[in-house]
């Protein structure tokens, strides 16, 4: 009876189930319905099996059985009710457990109720596929061994070939797979002693007399060479379940496995928790070819294209053999490689350009690659993404074999394989990277430098990573990203060199503080911006983190007449040649916007507003305000309204308790339990600046308030979606926390220019970032900002057209500051008060309209050159 109660939980009607059970009408299609067996058209054959017969065998026999491709049948179910071996057919993959975590895996038959399996994130199915396969092999070897990580890592990547050989026709066609199924029993105590002898003969050349030792059936697996079975690590142990996983794992068409991402999709099989989020954990082709396309790709295509071109000659064919030598000579260096991603790919695209070159020459040619695995150098510190760096480039290899024949009828061995010595497992900020990767001609030699450098932000370093920025720049600098290490060693590698260097990196180092930090130094070595692309999304995040927003710089010491930044724009990749690129990746001259205490125009101080520093206890919300009044009604006095950037523009409802120039708070029982909390916060801090302010529990840590008046609030985070970055005059009654800048009696001609698109501009190319959204910060933008000199009649002008916003704004009181500066809601009349005003704040320093945000920043910059020349001159205007 268990199928038939099994399909009713799969809400599979009564009436059809009693069909089966009945078999009325030939409903059980099953081969023998009185043995228990029920097959259910389109849906299950369901097959108990009695007498200790092996379940993988009649699982087996099942796939391959007419009856399942008559009846169109999805799912195959043999059980023996101590284990289950399950098949779907349509998705290929196979379900092996115990018959008691049936329940812990209900989705795999999902299909049943109509819920159809989704397709994980990737660019082939394959990939997740295996990934996931292999992910239960690992997982069931480990908990059955006490082996080191190290060599479970080098038995996974021997398996991977061993799989992906035999599928692709460097071993004879299922030969490995056929040794283990003929030569191991089922109960897989034989498997290990089997793997052992494969793997010890594949690194036997064929002349060697110790291979005659071996049986027959053994000595038909080919040397291998490449260092790949060169060391002897212990085999694990196999039991029936594990051994049935691994047949599994060879059935799958290893064929379909896409090289270019085998290493990090196989990195998710080590880690179960990234295993739920295969297709996610890799660098695509896409992203990988925006560094290296501008890099070397496109400008060796330029020159086949000259080439193609000229009239089939003995001299075109010589300057043909004279590209193929240069491209064989190049020289590809990831130096944070990972599982090789980006070698892969160059490798790949470097033998498909020798393919297009060979196909020119005015007479066919036999010639083979010039193109070594030695020339692509890799430093990796994770012991397992270098083994498969160096088998996913073997994989790779093999592939533009098979390519160049399928094209040119050119076959090139791939076996025995070449040992790759150029895949380190090192620090890479502590090796030598002369040495690592040399050149004979510093003037000559080709070294393209590419890769995705681990970020790192400021938060959480480590003090090894401090230790290596100090290696790297000579210095500690707490405010630089980790990232940064790499873009200074590569600029030192290229300087006065052909070598040129191109890595991803998260937008905040061209952003902010950071900039004058890197850049400088950079520019200094006489390296330039070759090509940029601008902040984009990286799309290979796993799905639990947010997304990275991310830049693509590329560096030379070349004089390169074309430079060229790239901008997606509504997923459209535009680009535009320029003269010089600036650190901010914008087309101007190398000028670096400084961290500085004091503004450089004549206007009213900026500062933080009011830390609490309180853990939690002078605040109070909505609630907490009321049951505070209804305990004690006199301390309202003490009751403050509380901004910070989100009450600010959302208009949430904050409160905190403001006990400046109260001496006897302690006496006030209603908030005594609150200033204690604060004080015991304190007091247990870590940082000793912060168990200081324990003496004085009942005011905020930081003070800053304004005493009178009102001030300018403009908060310190604000979406990148917005034109303008909302800001307001608050009264001084209304309390400020540090998440906002405030200018204490400012005017409104001065909020006419914060507001303004030339002001909102500026700081867009400046600001740094949290995630993608604005940080407003007073010692790189506003203490920056160039303000205009201007007349007393100009600023009475904005000041009036400063007035007519905020009148504007009150014309939709129940509307927070989100929805009225939100583009897609942002009101009509609203939207033309700004444009009037930034009509006339432009005109405050030029007659002539700007064309574009571009040139604003441009004109911004120079003018911001020209202040700081005056304030080193001693004078402000």
């Amino acid at each position: 009876m268990f199928i038939f109660d099994f399909l009713q939980i799969f809400s599979i009607p009564k009436s059809t189930i009693t069909k089966l059970k009945n078999n009325t009408s030939n409903t059980n299609k099953a081969l023998n319905p009185e043995f228990g067996e029920v097959a259910f058209i389109r849906q299950i054959y369901f097959k108990p099996i009695f007498d200790n017969a092996n379940l993988f065998n009649e699982l087996e026999n099942l796939k391959n059985a007419d009856i399942i491709t008559t009846h169109k049948i999805r799912f195959i179910f043999i059980t023996d009710f101590i284990n289950i071996e399950a098949y779907d057919i349509k998705a290929q993959e196979q379900l092996s457990i115990p018959f008691a975590e049936l329940y812990q895996n209900y989705d795999f038959f999902l299909p049943i109720a109509g819920f159809e399996k989704a397709i994980l994130t990737a660019e082939n199915p394959a990939d997740t596929k295996a990934a996931y396969q292999m992910g239960k092999l690992f997982d069931a070897i480990k908990n059955n061994n006490e082996l080191d990580q190290h060599t479970l890592n080098i038995f996974l990547t021997r398996l991977l070939f061993c799989f992906f050989a035999e599928d692709t026709n460097i071993f004879e066609k299922q030969s490995f797979t056929a040794l283990i199924k003929n030569y191991t029993d089922e109960q897989g105590s034989q498997l290990s002693e089997l793997l052992n002898d494969c793997f010890h003969i594949l690194n036997l050349d064929e002349n060697d007399t110790k291979r005659q030792t071996y049986p027959a059936f053994l000595q038909r697996l080919p040397y291998v060479n490449g260092g790949l079975f060169a060391e002897q690590y212990q085999i694990p142990e196999f039991n029936a379940k594990s051994r049935r996983l691994l047949l599994n794992c060879a059935q799958l068409d290893w064929s379909e496995i896409n090289p270019d991402i085998f290493g990090s999709m196989f990195q998710s099989v080590i880690d179960p928790k990234q295993r739920a989020e295969l297709g996610q954990h890799y660098t695509s082709v896409k992203n990988i070819m925006k560094v290296i396309k501008p890099l070397f790709l496109e400008p060796l295509y330029q020159e086949l294209d000259k080439l193609k071109v000229l009239v089939q000659s003995p001299e075109r064919d010589k300057k043909l053999t004279a590209l193929l030598q240069r491209i064989s000579d190049i020289k590809i260096f990831d130096p944070a490689c990972g599982s090789g991603n980006f070698l892969i790919i160059a490798y790949k695209e470097l033998r498909k350009l020798e393919i297009e070159i060979m196909k020119n020459f005015s007479q066919t040619k036999s010639m083979f690659s010039g193109i070594h695995l030695d020339h692509f150098y890799g430093l990796e510190i994770d012991d397992f993404a270098c083994e498969t760096a160096r088998l996913s480039l073997y994989l790779a290899e093999h592939q533009m074999h098979q390519q160049m024949a399928d094209e040119l009828g050119i076959r090139a061995p791939t076996l025995p394989l070449k040992n790759i010595k150029s895949i380190k497992c090192c620090n890479s900020l502590r090796e030598n990277w002369e040495v690592f990767c040399p050149r004979k001609n510093r003037e000559n030699d080709e070294v393209y430098i590419i890769g995705n450098p681990p970020f790192g932000g400021k938060q959480g370093r480590t003090l090894d990573q401090t230790l290596d920025i100090k290696l790297v720049f000579g210095d500690i600098n707490k405010n630089i990203d980790y990232v940064t290490n790499w873009f200074m060693k590569g600029a030192k590698y290229i300087r006065d060199s052909v070598s040129e260097v191109a890595f991803v990196a998260t937008s905040s180092i061209c952003q902010g503080e950071q900039v004058p930090i890197l850049w400088k130094r950079i520019f200094a070595l006489n390296v330039s911006i070759k090509f940029a692309y601008r902040s984009f999304i990286w799309k290979n995040s796993a799905r639990e983190n947010a997304a990275v927003h991310t830049i693509i710089i590329g560096l030379s010491s070349q004089n390169n007449d074309k430079k060229i930044i790239y901008d997606e724009i509504n997923n459209k990749l535009l680009s535009e040649n320029v003269e010089n690129i600036s650190p901010y990746i914008i087309n101007g001259k190398n000028i670096y916007i400084e961290s500085r205490r004091d503004n450089i125009s004549e206007i009213s101080e900026i500062y933080s507003g009011s830390m609490p520093n309180d853990g939690g206890f002078l605040l109070l919300d909505e609630k907490e305000k009321k049951e505070l009044l209804q305990k004690d009604p006199n301390v309202k006095k003490y009751i403050r309204k509380f901004l910070g950037a989100d009450e600010f523009i959302k208009n949430k409802q904050r409160y905190c308790l403001w006990l400046v120039n109260e001496k006897n708070v302690m006496n006030i029982e209603s908030i005594v339990n609150r200033i204690l909390g604060v004080k015991n916060s304190r007091s247990s801090s870590p940082r000793e600046a912060t168990r200081s302010l324990a003496k004085t529990p009942h005011l905020f840590g930081e003070i800053r308030q304004p005493v009178s008046g009102e001030y300018i609030l403009i908060p310190s985070t604000s979406s990148e979606n917005r034109e303008y970055i909302p800001i307001g005059f608050i009264n001084s009654d209304v309390i400020s926390s540090n998440a906002n800048l405030i200018v204490p009696n400012a005017t409104l001609y001065e909020f006419g220019i914060l507001t303004s698109e030339m002001h909102n501009d500026f700081m867009r190319v400046v600001a740094g970032r949290l995630e993608s959204r604005y940080r407003y910060s007073a010692k790189v933008i506003y203490n920056n900002f160039p303000f205009p000199d201007v007349t007393e009649k100009q600023k009475a002008e904005i000041s009036k057209l400063s007035q007519e916003i905020l009148l504007v704004r009150e014309d939709y009181p129940d509307k927070n500051l989100a929805y009225l500066y939100d583009p897609d809601t942002m009101p009509e009349p609203l939207k033309q008060a700004h444009q009037t005003l930034d009509k006339a704040v432009e005109k405050l320093y030029r007659d002539k309209p700007f064309k574009d945000s571009s040139e604003r920043v441009e004109f911004l910059f120079e003018r911001y050159e020209q202040l700081v020349k005056n304030l080193q001159k001693g004078t402000k205007k």
